[in-house]
């Protein structure tokens, strides 16, 4: 036997990791190894796979405690395209597949491994956003600006979609004070290197989860900004880019090409005066924003 046990985690790791906003082949995979522990079964029609994923899906609810990351549409090219890639089926007619013998044979222990792996990622990904779809646990995160604050400036780091979420949650409760709305016009999972946020006002936002450290930074950013925006936006000082630290001179460098730019660290001090409630929304917006993306279609 040429393959074994880490040959099928490898494969597992694989599929969480190339997973966008869902993990789908994992939990498609689960499926069919625990129906084959129950019940033997080898071979398994395309409705019957698309049945074990679904209710798959419905189990890991349960486990993960909420419904992000996972419960993505289900389509039948997954078993005749997908999984054959990763070694866990194989066709052996129109619409009926194969267990490999590999996933076969180390079913019980991939039954075990698989859930901590998806729940590990979706940690690592999420942090605690996912918690926050519950008010108790919105309040009891707010109730303490400096404990706000802290479990702001951890989410952030996690990754640029947590920091351009946060980011856009609070801007939107500071201009919310001056009656100006803002909209987030593309996904944290869009290739456009940012997120683009619109106003009712004429100024257009770009975060990126940079460090403009160097002159060639900032270069690379303003020549893309002109790309993204029109000459006349720029000239009358309507793009701002939102980005994780700039130093002094790059900023003034910015400025002088009407620019301007918020820091990680401003937008903190923002997020820091703000009160309960304002707090509490910010959390909420981040859950929402979030689930436009993560939540289980399922």
């Amino acid at each position: 036997m040429e393959e074994g046990i880490e040959f099928c985690i490898l494969q597992i790791e694989s599929m969480i990791i190339r997973s966008k906003t869902k993990i789908i082949f994992p939990l498609m995979t689960y499926g069919l190894l625990v129906k084959f522990e129950e019940t033997k079964q080898t071979i398994f029609s395309d409705k019957e796979i698309k049945d074990n994923y679904e209710k798959t899906v419905n189990l890991f609810k349960t486990l993960l405690g909420h419904s992000f990351h996972i419960g993505g549409k289900y389509y039948d090219a997954y078993p005749s395209r997908n999984l054959p890639k990763y070694g866990v089926l194989k066709s052996v007619n129109n619409k009926c597949y194969e267990l490999s013998i590999t996933y076969q044979l180390f079913a019980k222990q991939l039954i075990s491994k698989i859930p901590d792996l998806v729940k590990n990622h979706i940690e690592q990904k999420m942090g605690i956003i996912p918690s926050f779809g519950i008010m108790e646990n919105r309040l009891h995160a707010v109730k303490d600006s400096n404990d706000f604050i802290e479990i702001i400036s951890k989410q952030i780091e996690i990754n640029a979609t947590n920091f351009e979420v946060f980011a856009f949650a609070v801007l939107k409760i500071h201009l919310e004070k001056f009656a100006c709305k803002i909209y987030r016009d593309t996904r944290t999972s869009a290739h456009d290197k940012g997120v683009d946020l619109s106003t009712n006002f004429g100024v257009v936002y770009q975060i990126k989860k940079l460090k403009l450290i160097t002159q060639d930074s900032v270069n690379s950013v303003y020549k893309e900004l002109q790309t993204n925006f029109s000459e006349d936006r720029i000239k009358d000082g309507n793009v701002v880019l939102i980005i994780d630290d700039i130093t002094s001179e790059l900023r003034t460098f910015l400025i002088n090409m009407k620019i301007q730019s918020i820091s990680k660290e401003e937008i903190l001090n923002l997020a820091s005066i703000f009160e309960v409630e304002e707090r509490m929304k910010v959390l909420r917006i981040v859950f929402d924003e979030i689930s436009r993306e993560y939540l289980s279609d399922i």
